[in-house]
């Protein structure tokens, strides 16, 4: 009998083992994964960390993926970047596996920078962060923010000298931090130079939507929008765009 109990321990702990293995495989599996990147495509790079707002990040996330199935135009790959590819937890609870972090991530020629919930506080004293939104944004082709992803590109310094806006009701929290910065209210984005900042919230779709505009033209920007229920009118949106060679 006890040769019998024995037995059955043993078996048990090696189909327990067994079971952990399988786990950890999979975890290491999961990991590993990384979205697959078109060829001649725009890399789009969201910042992504604990704390951040979902239709910051969603909005535009919706809006550009879509350009993979629009023909003849050159796509979008859109993946998140974060400071370790560990989980995150956003605001509203939900959790994402990054993409990437800020070692391995591919070359980026959009920066999307969300909203997250530090963004006036904890997150602009962290010089890993400011400094690689810095390093990459210098190179972007364009940058964009919503809601108070502004304070992260200001404290990078890529505002300097460009208007911009972010959510009304930190316009005058942003002034104060950023004295020498031109910060529009009464606008649902601004664009000036390669950066396009935005008030976030639901008004993130139409900033993405304008830069879609910008890259591709009214028609594939009217299909992209109507493949998701959003209608693209810009006349309709209050924004402002500056146009420095007009300005000279």
């Amino acid at each position: 009998m006890k040769i019998t109990i024995a037995f059955l321990c043993i078996i048990t702990l090696l189909s327990c083992q067994q079971n952990q293995k399988s786990i950890s495989d999979d975890t290491v599996s999961i990991k590993s994964q990384t979205p697959t990147l078109l060829p001649d495509a725009y890399n789009v790079g969201f910042l992504v960390m604990d704390g951040t707002y979902n239709t910051e990040l969603t909005a535009p996330f919706d809006i550009f993926q879509h350009t993979r199935f629009r023909e003849s135009v050159k796509a979008m790959n859109t993946f998140t970047v974060a400071q370790s590819t560990k989980m995150i937890t956003t605001f509203e609870g939900l959790q994402l596996q990054p993409d990437y972090s800020f070692e391995n991530a591919p070359h980026i020629d959009i920066l999307v920078v969300p909203s997250a919930e530090h963004h006036l506080d904890s997150d602009l004293e962290n010089k890993e962060l400011i400094n690689w939104v810095e390093k990459i944004g210098n190179k972007a082709i364009y940058i964009t923010s919503h809601c108070d992803g502004a304070f992260i590109l200001a404290q990078a310094g890529l505002l300097d000298n460009v208007v911009s806006t972010t959510f009304p009701s930190d316009i005058h929290m942003m002034r104060d931090r950023f004295p020498s910065l031109d910060i529009r209210e009464n606008v649902w984005f601004v664009h000036d130079g390669k950066v396009i900042t935005s008030a976030g919230g639901a008004r993130s779709f139409e900033a993405a939507m304008y830069l879609c505009d910008l890259l591709y033209g009214p028609v594939v920007t009217n299909d992209l929008a109507g493949g998701l229920v959003l209608e693209y009118n810009l006349s309709n949106y209050p924004h402002l765009i500056i146009d420095r060679d007009k300005d000279n």
